[in-house]
């Protein structure tokens, strides 16, 4: 056993509660056997935790690089300082971009931030996570006096940043925010009074801005031109389109769904109707044989989400997007989707009906001020920002929806409506999520499935169990 005399391992043991939360937190967005850069990687323990495939870290104690590499001899540390990375830039097991760079509580000690930063641009793939944490500046004084009273490892003079300076930074140095949070009220163990601080008081709003623990995850920032190549250098793009008592749209769902990327196949999922939707997909499909690529399935179980999995689970676009049959969201726009995707502006392409204005016939008053309600509940719980909850028209790459589908083994089939499972799922894998403001029309053919009372208590049981995932410990 390698010997671990620095004053970092005897602190992180004194302070253990408050280290697990932060391998808690990062383990939540860092799913294992990624590629991880830890700039500042100290002892090493959450570079270990974080179980990845090729994991880096550089710190500038030659000391604890030395006795990090010792205990955990399958990761790699190098002695660097972060301020000039051209030297690391050369190693060869650095030639290729990260999934995930880690800047862990390193903020504070940083004499340059922003040169840090756009020096860790060269690490990047568009595909890499940024993630920072640091503590919040509300606790200065009281760290100061933890310091004092020698329950906090003695450290120079640090900086002290709000999550608005880290995201001005961020900016700065060409990235762009995907979300931000805070978490960790009492950073001390103490048997259940602990577990109730931090479980059920720290995630209330307004006590949340005062929690220690302030993290921010973020992305590169594309440059302003976002027009994509000719289309058969584009993503192909699959349309899944569930339907249910419909028969009356289908024909207009093909009609006035515009060709995407270098192919467009539709998907319909019929779902158990009792008019004639089933036929009708059988005769459009049959009409526009060898025009237009079209299937179409039989839904094995019942609700849109099952049926927009079960069309997923077929598509064999690189991009998947999801258009209700009822022709309250246009067709026509579904190009907006598959641009926001395909050209990376985000990962993951949220229908918003709340910009336009809206008919009460498309959308009733109760109803909106129910969906905004639960778009800002949800917005809070996540971090990020959400007009629209409940459209159901959304995009995204297959490749992240397949991540996404292993998270249901953790959580379970919680979302009967489709939305929440790629909502969250989208969050927890550090998506960039954006809205994308369309009009909203009233239906012309059949009734709404919506059954408002049942709907909004189920509503309420996945806002909770998405406290519970992403403010609960």
């Amino acid at each position: 056993m390698p010997t671990l005399d620095h004053p970092l391992h005897y602190w992180r043991q004194k302070n253990r509660y408050y280290h697990e939360d932060l391998e808690r937190l990062h383990r939540f967005f860092v799913p294992a056997g990624l590629r991880i850069l830890e700039i500042g990687s100290g002892t090493g323990s959450l570079l270990n935790a974080l179980q990845p495939s090729l994991g880096v870290g550089i710190d500038w104690d030659a000391e604890i690089v030395a006795q990090a590499q010792a205990q955990f001899p399958h990761l790699h540390f190098r002695v660097q300082d972060a301020h000039d990375l051209e030297q690391l830039a050369r190693d060869p097991l650095l030639a290729d971009p990260f999934d995930v760079i880690l800047l862990t509580n390193t903020l504070g000690s940083l004499t340059d931030i922003q040169q840090v930063l756009q020096q860790l641009r060269r690490f990047c793939s568009p595909r890499t996570r940024l993630i920072l944490s640091h503590h919040n500046p509300l606790w200065e004084p009281i760290l100061a006096l933890a310091t004092l009273l020698k329950q906090r490892m003695p450290l120079p003079t640090t900086n002290w940043l709000s999550a608005a300076d880290v995201a001005n930074l961020l900016h700065l140095a060409g990235y762009e925010i995907i979300q931000q949070g805070k978490r960790l009220l009492l950073p001390r163990r103490i048997p259940w009074v602990s577990a109730v601080v931090n479980r059920v008081i720290a995630p209330l709003p307004g006590i949340n801005a005062l929690c220690l623990t302030e993290y921010t995850l973020a992305r590169l920032q594309l440059p302003a031109n976002g027009d994509l190549p000719p289309p058969a250098q584009q993503p192909s793009c699959t349309v899944v389109i569930p339907a249910r008592n419909e028969a009356g749209n289908i024909r207009q769902c093909v009609e006035r769904l515009p060709e995407m990327g270098s192919r467009t196949e539709i998907i319909f999922v019929e779902g158990h109707s009792d008019d004639d939707t089933w036929a009708e997909i059988q005769r459009v499909i049959s009409e526009y044989q060898g025009i237009r690529e079209i299937r179409g399935l039989r839904q094995q179980g019942k609700g849109k989400g099952d049926a927009v999995r079960q069309g997923f689970a077929a598509a064999t676009g690189e991009v998947l997007i999801i258009l209700d049959a009822d022709l309250t969201v246009r067709p026509e726009d579904m190009t907006k989707f598959f641009w926001a995707v395909a050209s990376g502006r985000c990962d993951f392409a949220n229908g918003c009906r709340l910009i336009y204005p809206l008919k009460p016939e498309a959308m009733p008053r109760l109803n909106q001020w129910a969906n905004r309600f639960f778009a800002a509940l949800l917005s809070y719980i996540l971090g990020i920002r959400i007009k629209d909850s409940l459209c159901g028209t959304k995009a995204l790459r297959r490749e992240d929806y397949l991540e996404i589908t292993k998270l249901r083994q953790e959580w379970g089939d919680f979302d009967p409506f489709g939305d929440f499972d790629l909502l969250l799922g989208s969050a927890k894998r550090s998506l960039k999520i954006l809205d994308i403001p369309v009009r909203y029309f009233p239906r012309t053919y059949g009734r709404s499935n919506i059954q408002h009372v049942r709907e909004g208590l189920r509503l309420l049981q996945i806002c909770a169990f998405a406290l519970k995932c992403f403010k609960g410990y």
